[in-house]
């Protein structure tokens, strides 16, 4: 005769999300010892864990908060949009968000490491994801510093959480024109804030490009010059943000934009589910 009950089925699976017959077995094997059931359901979702490991996780959310004047972003990845906008994946967002935030991580490394609760946040993960079925992934965490800032999220559909986030940095006090311009890199996808961030590498190879493009399209020779600093100019504007066309009036450079507005913007990240 088994040594548990329907309560404890029922109590193992509200602490576990555990399916009937899973848990049921679990404490069959464990002749209805409630520590043994938990450890024999851990075990089998790691081995899970373990034959998902070289599964895609092209689906997610991103999330971020602000905590002690710093802000983190981070995304976190799963296999199916299903499990995405599932309460349990959002809720172990909310706590590796917050185990994140709490140590400024500005790693991955550095939030998979972070205490989560009795836990690292990388234990955690690897739990739930026993729980949830699926592979779960921390793909990238941030964490930003600024007088003030803008987090904007921005979900590309109504079912789903938010898949793509930007945090703007920004000192200045029109919050209004800080809040269109972190739309504009939602949508502009700007890889660096100016154009001197752009590290030299990148840009002696664009320009290397640009030259070659331009000699085989017939260009003279004297003329090269001047036609490659424009296309190289004409780079800057698509990875630089403050050198691109602000979205909202493509007649204006997003730095003139802030310029006139008052703002000095002096970070941002931007991270898309999958990107």
């Amino acid at each position: 005769m088994a040594n548990f009950t329907i309560a404890d089925i029922k109590a193992l699976r509200e602490q576990l999300g555990t399916g009937m017959v899973d848990t049921k077995k679990a404490l069959e094997e464990a002749d209805g010892d409630l520590e043994k059931a938990v450890e024999i359901l851990r075990l089998k979702g790691a081995k899970g864990n373990a034959k998902r490991a070289d599964r895609s996780t092209s689906e997610g959310l991103v999330a971020a908060t602000e905590v002690d004047g710093k802000v983190t972003i981070l995304e976190l990845n799963t296999e199916t949009d299903f499990v995405a906008k599932n309460d349990r994946f959002i809720a172990l967002a909310d706590k590796v968000l917050e185990a994140s935030a709490a140590v400024a991580a500005e790693s991955r490394d550095a939030a998979l490491a972070a205490p989560a609760g009795a836990q690292t946040v990388a234990d955690l993960i690897s739990d739930e994801a026993a729980i949830i079925g699926e592979k779960v992934e921390l793909r990238r965490v941030e964490t930003l510093s600024g007088d003030h800032f803008e987090i904007y999220l921005h979900k590309t559909s109504k079912d789903l959480p938010p898949q793509v986030g930007v945090v703007l940095a920004y000192s200045g006090d029109d919050a209004e024109t800080a809040r269109s311009i972190a739309q504009h890199i939602s949508f502009a996808n700007p890889s660096y804030l100016s154009r001197d961030e752009v590290p030299d590498a990148e840009v002696e190879k664009e320009r290397e490009i640009v030259t070659e493009i331009s000699r085989n399209e017939g260009k003279p020779e004297a003329a090269l010059p001047k036609i490659v600093e424009g296309r190289v100019n004409a780079f800057f504007k698509q990875v630089s943000l403050l050198d691109q066309d602000y979205a909202k009036d493509n007649k204006q450079s997003v730095a003139q934009v802030a310029k006139d507005a008052g703002l000095t913007l002096t970070g941002f990240a931007r991270f898309k589910v999958g990107a």
